[in-house]
Order: C-alpha cells, then sequence, then structure tokens
C-alpha cells in the first residue's frame, strides 16, 4: 500500500486576492505622507514631536501590517486548504469486467423505454455506482469500434464515459460484434492473462449476423474468458426513429430493427456465460452480476482516492489572533510611561555630571 500526502486549495481562484495585500501598505504609506505635509503646516518635525509626544509612527506600520497579514490569512481560508491522501494503492480480490457496448443508430429505437440507448446507460451507471473492488472498461461499437475506457477502477471516470455513450461517438454505422469483442479481448490487463477471473458483458441489439463474433467467442474461451451477453430490443422489432423521424432504406422501404438472439446465446453459451433479454422491468445486469459472484477472482491493485480534511479553521484562527493583537496595540504611545526614556542619552549624560 502506497499514501502519497498532499497540501492543496479547493478554491484556488481566490489566492488571486492576495497580490492586492501590499495595496493595504502602499495605500496607508501614501496616507501618511498626505498627513504628515499638512502637519508640517504648523511647524517642523522637532517642534511637533514636542508637542504631541504620545504619537508613534512605528505603532501605525506595526498595526497596519498586522492587519494586513490578517486579511492573508482569511484569504487563504476562503482558498478551502486541505490535508490528506490523493490516492492510495490497495490490493483487493476482484474481477476484471470490460463492457462492450452497441452505439449503433438501432440503439435509438423506442422498443425499450425511453430509448435501448438511454435504458442502456442507466444500466450501466447503476452497475458501476455499485462496484467496490471490481474493475472496469469500457468498448463502444457501431461499425468500428473505440475504447472508450482502459481497465480502471476509478469508478467516477466510469460513470462520465458511460454519460457520453450514444450514437454520436462513431461516425460508420453496423454492429460489429465480432470487432468489439476482438477489442474487449486485448483490453485485459496483461497480469491477468492466465486467471479465470476476467468477463465481458457484450450490450447489443445483436443486429448482425456475424461470424467473426462466434470465432472471437472460441478465443475468450481458450484464454478463460466468460462472456455475458445482454440482447435489449425485441424480436419482432421495430420501425427506426430518429429525432421523431421515420427512417427508410435504400428501396424506401421502412427499416425495423429486431433483436436477434440465436447470435447472443451462441456468444455466451461458447464461453460458459449467460443470454439475458432487456426488458423495461429488468434490464438484465443484475442476473448477470449474480452470476459474476460466482466466479474465481484475483488480486487487483486498486487507487482509491480520499477525501481531504478541511483544515481553513486554522487559518480564521490565526487571522482573528492577529486582528486581536492589532486592536490592543494602541495608535498613540500610554501617557503614563510618558516619563520613561530607557534610551535617552541626554539624560543620561547630565545626570553625570
Amino acid at each position: 500500500m502506497e499514501d502519497k500526502s498532499i497540501f492543496e486549495f479547493a478554491e484556488p481562484t481566490w489566492l488571486w486576492l492576495l497580490c492586492a495585500l501590499p495595496m493595504i501598505l502602499i495605500i496607508y504609506g501614501v496616507l501618511r505622507m498626505w498627513l504628515g505635509r499638512k502637519l508640517r503646516r504648523f511647524g517642523d518635525k522637532a517642534t511637533l514631536r514636542e508637542l504631541m509626544p504620545e504619537r508613534s509612527s512605528a505603532r501605525g506600520w506595526i498595526r497596519v501590517s498586522l492587519f494586513a497579514v490578517a486579511v492573508g490569512f482569511v484569504v487563504l481560508a476562503l482558498a478551502r486548504p486541505q490535508t490528506g491522501s490523493k490516492l492510495r494503492s490497495v490490493e483487493t480480490e476482484g474481477r476484471e469486467i470490460v463492457l462492450a457496448v452497441d452505439v449503433s443508430n438501432s440503439m435509438l429505437a423506442e422498443d425499450t423505454e425511453p430509448s435501448r440507448m438511454a435504458r442502456t446507460r442507466h444500466a450501466i451507471q447503476q452497475l458501476t455506482r455499485h462496484m467496490t473492488e471490481d474493475h472496469v472498461g469500457f468498448v463502444a461499437f457501431a461499425d468500428d469500434v473505440e475504447v472508450l475506457l482502459p481497465i480502471t477502477s476509478d469508478y467516477k471516470m466510469a460513470e462520465a464515459k458511460v454519460r457520453n455513450l450514444s450514437p454520436e461517438l462513431i461516425a460508420n454505422q453496423g454492429t460489429n460484434i465480432g470487432g468489439a469483442l476482438e477489442t474487449a479481448l486485448l483490453s485485459f490487463s496483461e497480469s491477468r492473462r492466465n486467471t479465470n477471473s476476467r468477463v465481458i458483458i457484450l450490450i447489443t441489439d445483436g443486429e448482425a449476423h456475424d461470424t467473426n463474433a462466434l470465432a472471437a467467442a472460441e478465443r475468450a474461451k481458450e484464454d478463460g474468458i466468460m462472456i455475458c451477453c445482454i440482447g435489449i430490443g425485441t424480436p419482432e422489432g421495430t420501425p427506426l426513429k430518429i429525432n421523431g423521424q421515420m427512417i427508410e432504406d435504400e428501396d424506401g422501404k421502412m427499416v425495423v430493427t429486431k433483436l436477434n438472439e440465436s447470435l447472443l446465446n451462441d456468444i455466451a453459451s461458447t464461453t460458459g456465460g449467460i443470454y439475458m433479454r432487456s426488458t423495461n422491468s429488468n434490464f438484465g445486469l443484475e442476473e448477470i452480476v449474480t452470476q459474476l459472484d460466482n466466479m474465481d477472482t484475483t488480486k487487483l491493485t486498486q487507487r482509491k482516492f480520499e477525501e481531504y480534511d478541511e483544515e481553513y479553521m486554522w487559518f480564521l484562527g490565526t487571522a482573528l489572533l492577529l486582528l486581536l493583537a492589532e486592536s490592543l496595540i494602541l495608535p498613540r504611545r500610554n501617557p503614563l510611561f510618558r516619563g520613561v526614556k530607557l534610551f535617552d542619552t541626554r539624560n543620561n549624560s547630565e545626570n553625570r555630571q
């Protein structure tokens, strides 16, 4: 386990106010000069000093300096200083899960409410929110395949990637299940190659007769990787609408998108996985998670981000102490000690005479 201690500011934009602190001293100095010029109209410095023995320029500078430093500590408190461990590496027992998600246009069909794509996003978000020890990665596919998220334990990042799942991710349309499975097979950590703790969850309408998909399933079986499939849609199919408009093929016929359950069943059974058809009441991930609980686990290294401790109260406390000290320093010398002149050399010389 490795801890990395860190100190940082949660709201660093407040720190720009520190640049204005010298202005407090500059303004005070200008005011002192202005008052000094006005006083010199009534006589020279020596005469004025005799007339105002309690006046102390040093005390004024000390007070304004304490005030400026106190304001600086208030600014630091507003910037929310925090201390803690940014991340920890922890050894856990878990599985590596790669979700291969269909983002082709057919996933916009509305035979699953509110749509196949929206339902898929919601179900995956629920899955990642309940993960604690497994690692997860995402592969999106249509005709092309894209790795959205390499294997990670950063569930916050996973949730962010899920929100971006849409047909806009991939320009070339189609349903390249074989390519998606091949990419998913390459996404697992090299150090887990000889373990039986790896699984691919394929989420698609399966609208393709893809012989490469079955070949990829055979390779997964050889590598000890389980593939579980979720079919989203209905075997009867539904007309495909995009932005409320019916889609037609090159012959002007309405495009009907159908769930190809036989292909998904074959892929899952090849690797010992399970196939589930998604419905409006049950997406199917819960049954697959139950299946995963029976799988072997392996040692995984998780990087856990930890909450920081707020430290602003120390800065506010220091600011209050400085303001208290500033208020206790009188702007003029105390008249009770007016006759005390510890360093008056003139009086000392007269006494010696």
